[in-house]
Formats: structure tokens, sequence, C-alpha cells
């Protein structure tokens, strides 16, 4: 089946005949590959986070306002990571349904 052949179909396209044997598996795993790459991304960002957040804390000095902010960055890159692991979690829940 030529590409012009594709474009001006009338009737429906079997996915077997342009190499696609199961076309919603492959969509899940593809889905799920580009969901896992960016939770793992994410997850990268806030470990960096709280790798520079600790840095901050250390070299603060006792200023209030620095450990405050220190503080604050950890538990924001904390909060995050649970939120991507419940993501990620959910999501491959999801995707092992279908």
């Amino acid at each position: 089946m030529g590409i012009l052949e594709l474009i001006a179909a009338t009737e429906k396209i079997d996915p077997g005949s342009i190499g696609i044997n199961n076309p919603a598996k492959d969509a899940n795993s593809a889905l799920a590959g580009i969901l896992t790459t960016t939770y793992a991304w994410a997850g990268i960002v806030c470990i960096l986070i709280i790798v520079i957040a600790g840095y901050y804390y250390t070299t603060s000095s006792g200023d209030s306002a620095g450990v405050t902010r220190a503080k604050n960055a950890i538990i924001g890159a904390v909060v995050g990571l649970i939120v991507i692991m419940m993501a990620f979690v959910i999501t491959q829940f999801v995707l092992g349904r279908f």
C-alpha cells in the first residue's frame, strides 16, 4: 500500500497492512515511555534542588532568611518528589489495565 493510497483511502485502513500489529499496545508503550522519561527528569530536578538548597542551608551562616529559604526549597522538592512518585504509580496502574 503506497502513500498515495493511504492519503486517498476512502475505506477503513487495516493497521496490520501498514505494519502496526496492535495499535492500542503500541500507543500505550509509547505513552509509558514518554511519561517515564518525564518522571525521571522531574525526579532529577528535584534531587538537584535538594542538593542546592542544602548548600544554601550550610552557607547561610545562621541568617534566618537564608535558612528559611533553604528549608522551604527542601520541603517543596520533597513534596514534588512525592507527587512525581504518586503520578508514576497511578499511570503505571492505569496503563497496565489497557
